[in-house]
């Protein structure tokens, strides 16, 4: 017969409740690593110097105000960033960071002459209806 059990404080808890204090058989848990410890890669060197710019917030802003799809690819190379560098791919983070400034600058310019334009047509387009009604 198969009995679940589950923890509770220093004591293991049957399906029928009966407590059975921890050491005295049943199911054993075994000590896990805090999560800080889990993920990080054990060959990394902390030098001390902080990860690269992610442009993360500059990324967001990009997508919200001026090109979303521009602004969405700077978002997936900013996310690339930290976890590269925390994973001891500093090369690669390095290289993240660089692509997540390139798509975040190049939405920023289609943004801003989008927005140009924009300024420029409804500014024509009020002259000609002004010099429309004067004839």
């Amino acid at each position: 017969m198969y009995i679940n059990y589950y923890k509770h404080k220093n004591y293991l808890i049957a399906m029928n409740d009966q407590q059975i204090p921890q050491g005295q058989g049943g199911y054993q848990q075994q000590p896990q690593q805090p999560f800080s410890q889990q993920n990080v890669n054990p060959n990394f060197q902390n030098t001390g110097a902080a990860p690269p710019k992610t442009w993360l917030v500059e990324s967001i802003l990009v997508t919200i105000f001026c090109c979303l799809p521009l602004g969405v690819i700077g978002i997936i190379n900013a996310s690339k960033v930290e976890s590269k560098y925390y994973a001891g791919d500093v090369q690669g983070s390095l290289q993240a960071s660089q692509e997540a400034k390139k798509w975040t600058k190049i939405g920023l310019i289609c943004g801003l002459v989008g927005l140009v334009l924009y300024v420029i047509l409804i500014f024509a387009g009020v002259l000609t209806g002004i010099a429309g009604m004067g004839s």
